[in-house]
């Protein structure tokens, strides 16, 4: 069942609580909601998972441009904590998700019990931010879900071995079928934030991941994604010998996290949050 919190400057935020024990915060992408991690959430032992809508994402407020960005997100996150009486969760981050769990290992690290990251890191190639940018607060050129999910193949490449069924079920949790075609599940202003964002060079994020140390960490990758690179994801490694790495073949940005693979590399990270620390 949705629930909603208000944040210090006002904003309703929508969230999910569900399940007992380890709590595990789940952070959608850029554009996505709490529906990123319906395909995940079966296949998880007893935990407790909570989710959020970002604002001006799903079913949150529409806050304005100006909040839309991994600073004001993780202060919600935080703030949604803090709501539920969580004192520590791991957190489980997806694209956005995860950069905003690697802001929160720098600046919170001692709410955090653990961060997995899906197909993200401390660099960004440009060649998927620039196609980011091709969409991102724009609504689709389709007329229903499944015009839209007959072509969503093309227009992902990379993808391999998908279920059945999947980019129809993607098409009616991501977008809203309306009498004037497919809508966007979020605020179109988000695509003034995201430009504005990424005009200047990039920040060097590598302290954020450094910033990990002593918690168990995780790396899920499309093994032909374009936003995270295969020498990006080796340099995590190195730094970090101990970080749980798979590699997600015929998937691009991102894994959906029901694969054999994905689901062996979270029940590992799962394993290592229970084991005693030290």
């Amino acid at each position: 069942m949705t629930r909603f919190f208000t944040t210090e400057d006002g904003a309703r935020i929508a969230y999910r609580d569900q399940g007992a024990g380890l709590p595990v915060l789940c952070l959608a992408g850029l554009t996505r909601n709490m529906a990123d991690f319906d395909y995940l959430a079966p296949h998880l032992p007893d935990l407790r998972l909570i989710r959020m809508d970002y604002r001006g994402r799903g079913q949150s407020d529409w806050t304005g441009p100006d909040t839309y960005n991994v600073p004001q997100e993780g202060r919600d996150a935080l703030a949604l904590l803090d709501h539920l009486g969580i004192g520590q969760a791991a957190v489980l981050g997806t694209s956005r998700g995860g950069l905003i769990g690697l802001l929160l290992a720098a600046v919170a690290h001692d709410r955090l019990l653990g961060l997995c990251l899906n197909d993200v890191g401390p660099v960004i190639d440009r060649g998927g931010l620039e196609r980011i940018m091709d969409y991102v607060g724009r609504n689709p050129k389709a007329a229903t879900h499944a015009e839209l999910a007959a072509k969503l193949p093309a227009a992902m490449p990379g993808f391999a071995d998908v279920p059945e069924g999947r980019w129809l079920a993607d098409a009616q949790r991501h977008y809203a079928e309306t009498p004037d075609g497919l809508r966007i599940r979020y605020d179109p202003a988000l695509r003034e934030a995201f430009l504005a964002a990424f005009a200047d060079e990039s920040p060097d994020l590598w302290p954020l991941w450094d910033a990990t140390a002593g918690l168990p960490v995780a790396l899920i990758r499309g093994a032909n994604s374009d936003l995270l690179s295969p020498e990006v994801a080796l340099e995590m490694q190195r730094r970090r010998p101990d970080l749980i790495h798979a590699e997600i073949p015929g998937r691009a940005h991102v894994p959906w996290l029901d694969e054999p693979e994905s689901l062996a590399a979270l029940r590992s990270w799962l394993a290592a949050l229970s084991a005693p620390q030290g």
